[in-house]
């Protein structure tokens, strides 16, 4: 609720002085008689309090709370008369009945079920399992793809069910031909031993899909042999062979991948750093891009040195409103608008941050500069210079450490922002997790946050001492 001051002219004067009539004016509308005792920010409070709780609960249904929209009403009530009385009553007790009727509220919008992180705790099990085991490094392997084909639906010659491999292994099938649904017994001999082998799905115009049981791939491992079993169901994968009429090859596939060395980065790894260092290219392109423009507007945007006519008054409105406004939209959204404008990648993601930093260090800057010694400024302007050369004598040599302090902090915000750009197409490790989370690729993800957070905290550091030796 807001406070009792009133205006620098004093309380607006009593129009009533019966507490009976002020209350019974609260009780047709709240803060009626509240406002004619002369307290208008009281009134307001009051009104506005009772009209948003009342909204609110008719929105969401909350009928049960009408009893505390009906306290505070009541409370509105008693107030106007003991104003009238010249006694005060304590905000508090309406105050705690509208937070109440506006946090049930919240609670309600937002679907808030504390229950649910414990009764699908095991859903977060394989997010947990990737950040804890990341896909960064790996050991030196090797891998093999195999084939076996399978035919949808059948024709008068379907292929064997037994396919004999260049390395002397074989694939067979328990059916060669079939549809989708199908349950397919897969034996496999002579495969490397000892070895995860991965059951996939490879259509006729080379689309590949993991076959799953239960939301898991199908995994097996082979034995001393390298023999192996596994049972699958056939999915239904593009082309739709009922589309066509006729029969289409696809194939089960089998990847194995056995270790033969020391440790390597793995591809998803390789990804990780390429993508991290173009985060990095991102935020520093767009951090030095916004500098440049915004140290100079930066003293257009400050009220001491446009002060002196209303041209310089009214230029000062204008660029300071214009920063407020882009500052308030969040660099996500600016990013949507240059993805359509010059498509996916780091140069939309770029364009986004430089325009929102644009904005922010504008303000920054423009804020050190009216906060400068008017002293040297006196002196310059005695000497009869002009505004350019009152600003690079008398300004500049005040502003430059603190201008140098924002723009590394800029900078270290600007590279968080950057890791998530790709969210909507910025480029950056973003574009990535996007991608890896549709695929459930849980162990890339944590390759992925494991390289954000060790970065950010080494860049967080730099940038702190950076700015402690600028103070």
């Amino acid at each position: 609720m807001a406070n009792d001051n009133e205006s620098a002219s004093g309380p607006s004067p009593q129009k009533v002085n019966s507490p009976a009539l002020a209350a019974g004016l609260s009780l047709l509308v709240p803060g009626l008689g509240q406002l004619l005792l002369g307290q208008r920010n009281r009134a307001l409070a009051l009104f506005l309090s009772i009209l948003i709780s009342g909204l609110v609960i008719w929105w969401q249904s909350l009928t049960g709370l009408y009893l505390f929209l009906a306290f505070v009403w009541l409370w509105n009530i008693w107030d106007a008369f003991n104003l009238a009385k010249t006694i005060r009553l304590s905000y508090f007790p309406p105050l705690l009945a509208t937070l109440i009727i506006i946090y049930s509220a919240g609670w309600v919008i937002t679907q808030i079920e504390p229950q649910k992180l414990l009764e699908q705790a095991h859903r977060a099990a394989p997010v947990v399992q990737g950040m804890l085991n990341p896909d960064f490094i790996e050991r030196e392997s090797e891998s093999r793809k195999e084939r076996g084909p399978f035919e949808i639906p059948c024709s008068a010659n379907p292929p064997s069910a037994t396919t004999t491999l260049a390395s002397g292994a074989t694939l067979t099938l328990s059916e060669s031909c079939g549809a989708v649904g199908d349950t397919l017994q897969i034996e496999g001999r002579g495969f490397w031993p000892n070895v995860e082998t991965e059951m996939w799905w490879a259509n006729p115009i080379g689309q590949e899909q993991r076959l799953a049981r239960d939301g898991r791939q199908i995994i097996v491992l082979t034995d001393e042999a390298g023999n192996f079993s596994a049972q699958v169901v056939v999915p239904q994968a593009v082309p739709l062979s009922h589309e066509t009429g006729e029969a289409q090859r696809h194939a089960v596939q089998i990847i194995q991948t056995r270790v033969i060395g020391g440790w390597q980065l793995s591809n998803n790894g390789q990804l990780v750093l390429a993508k991290m260092a173009e985060t990095l290219a991102i935020a520093l392109m767009a951090t030095t891009f916004s500098v440049l423009l915004a140290v100079p507007l930066s003293f257009v945007a400050a009220r001491n040195l446009m002060s002196s006519n209303k041209l310089t008054y009214a230029i000062y409105y204008i660029v300071r409103t214009i920063l407020n406004i882009v500052r308030s939209i969040e660099s996500l959204i600016i990013a949507i608008v240059f993805v359509v404008w010059v498509g996916l990648g780091p140069f939309a993601g770029v364009m986004a941050l430089t325009i929102h930093s644009i904005a922010a260090l504008g303000k920054l800057y423009s804020e050190q500069v009216e906060s400068i010694d008017f002293g040297p400024i006196d002196a310059i302007r005695s000497t009869g210079a002009n505004w350019w050369q009152m600003v690079i004598y008398a300004v500049l040599p005040q502003v430059v450490a603190p201008f140098l302090a924002f723009t590394i902090y800029r900078w270290d915000i600007n590279v968080r922002m950057s890791t998530i750009l790709g969210f909507v197409g910025g480029g950056g490790i973003g574009f990535l997790i996007v991608q890896w989370q549709r695929l459930s690729e849980w162990n890339a993800i944590g390759a992925a946050f494991w390289s954000i957070m060790v970065i950010v905290a080494i860049l967080d550091y730099v940038s702190a001492k950076a700015r402690e030796r600028l103070a």
